[in-house]
């Protein structure tokens, strides 16, 4: 009897713009907090990308996480060629030297551009975290009402914000449903037998022709869904509905307001003063 080929364990798609089941008070925070707490935390790092703040954002996140009751599920797996170009940018980097430096035998070694490396690494996943915590905790129907209310002075130059709160809020529905409509699509033309021709042209001219049909149905997916979605709308008041639900913060997110404040004027005065060296670029 032949052993039984070990099973291959199946890859956690990424999870996006879906929330997490659950009741808690990252839940129930109002969606325009998170966004600006999302954009004031953006600034910061922008400006002082130091290890101070991008330590003291990643405590938020994951502290968020522990409260929101984020299951570890959600988290997608990383591919092998990630870690491999991760590893091939920090050796790249290393050749780059800097301070600080340490000497082996006659060789001199500088870190910097390492160090460098591992900071932009380290900055790129909080900013991502970020951004799934907000994904994972805000239903997409709260976003257009946040954007509409935190656009209202700009009502006074004339500009459309309730028309691009609702694109927004639209486009942000519609596109977990493209996903899996597409990722049918592709298991779909996965499966259909494929004819083996030796002659590269012909191999060519296949694979062009299995891409223009592919191409196709997802165009017909797409405007069959929006159809679908314009006739939901419709019927439930208009576009206009989708931006006028009343929303606004409470006193958990002026709370919420005053820890990030808090955790970010920390860390931010301690990079500019005890800890850290780095200062915004100019």
């Amino acid at each position: 009897m032949t052993a039984a080929a070990p099973r291959r364990k199946p890859r956690r798609q990424v999870v996006l713009l879906r929330p997490v089941p659950g009741r808690t008070v990252m839940h129930d925070l109002w969606a325009g907090s998170k966004l600006l707490i999302v954009a004031a935390i953006g600034v910061l790092l922008t400006f002082y990308p130091g290890w101070v703040p991008i330590a003291a954002v990643g405590v938020l996140v994951v502290v968020s996480a522990r409260i929101a009751r984020i299951p570890r599920g959600v988290l997608p797996s990383i591919p092998g060629w990630l870690w491999f170009l991760l590893l091939l940018g920090a050796v790249t980097a290393t050749f780059a030297g800097g301070s600080p430096e340490f000497t082996v035998g006659s060789v001199t070694v500088g870190l910097g551009g390492l160090l460098n490396f591992l900071r932009i690494t380290a900055l790129s996943i909080v900013l991502l975290g970020l951004g799934a915590m907000v994904s994972w905790t805000t239903n997409v129907a709260e976003v257009a009402p946040a954007v509409a209310k935190l656009g209202r002075p700009l009502r006074a130059l004339r500009i459309p914000v309730d028309e691009w709160a609702v694109t927004l809020a639209l486009a942000l529905r519609a596109f977990p449903m493209l996903i899996d409509e597409f990722s049918v699509l592709y298991a779909a033309r996965r499966l259909r037998p494929r004819d083996v021709d030796a002659r590269r042209r012909a191999r060519v001219s296949q694979w062009a022709s299995e891409m223009i049909d592919l191409l196709a149905a997802a165009i017909t997916v797409a405007l069959r869904r929006a159809d679908e979605m314009g006739d939901a709308i419709t019927a439930r008041g208009g576009a206009g509905q989708i931006s006028a639900v009343p929303s606004g913060p409470k006193r958990r997110d002026w709370i919420a307001f005053a820890i990030v404040l808090i955790v970010c004027g920390t860390a931010l005065a301690l990079e500019l003063t005890i800890l850290g060296t780095s200062g915004p670029r100019r």
